[in-house]
């Protein structure tokens, strides 16, 4: 499956509670407007939970970056931020980052040369409403001996496959 391009969002920020609340909503919006309803409530939780983690440890004085990116397969949230320590699992006690563990298919962190970057990925697929174009198989080892495949159109997803005989 092909997107047509990929989505991308950032924005700076101090974390402070207040805007905290309000890159929620923006997110969200952000979500609804590339047709990911489902995840909005995840994501949204997993921004927060590093947005408070921030806000908690490094301080809302601080300037962060909230970041999103949707590759078609791949819906990756990441906070970055000017505080030196790098967060670990089994300091979060359950809470934070374990809560983040368990709204995501993965996550990380690493440092950088302003601070670090806490991120996380969820596997998303893309919504019916978006064009796909179909995947033209392998023709076995004498392909490359062949004819170029022209490349196919694009056919909306809600369009269903006629078959030919």
């Amino acid at each position: 499956m092909t997107i047509p391009l990929g989505r991308h969002y950032e924005v700076e920020l101090h974390a402070s509670p207040e805007r905290v609340s309000q890159i929620r909503r923006i997110v969200a919006a952000h979500l609804r407007h590339w047709n990911l309803d489902p995840h909005v409530d995840p994501v949204c939780s997993g921004i927060d939970e590093l947005l408070n983690n921030v806000h908690r440890h490094v301080g809302a004085d601080n300037k962060c970056m909230v970041e999103l990116r949707w590759t078609g397969r791949y819906l990756t949230a990441a906070v970055s931020d000017n505080g030196p320590e790098l967060p670990r699992l089994p300091s979060a006690g359950g809470g934070g980052l374990a809560r983040l563990a368990s709204l995501s298919d993965s996550w990380g962190t690493c440092g950088t040369v302003e601070g670090k970057v806490v991120w996380f990925t969820r596997s998303v697929e893309a919504p019916e409403n978006v064009l796909r174009l179909p995947t033209v198989p392998v023709g076995g080892t004498d392909a490359a001996a062949k004819e170029p495949v022209p490349a196919p159109t694009p056919v909306p997803a809600s369009v269903p496959f006629l078959a030919t005989a």
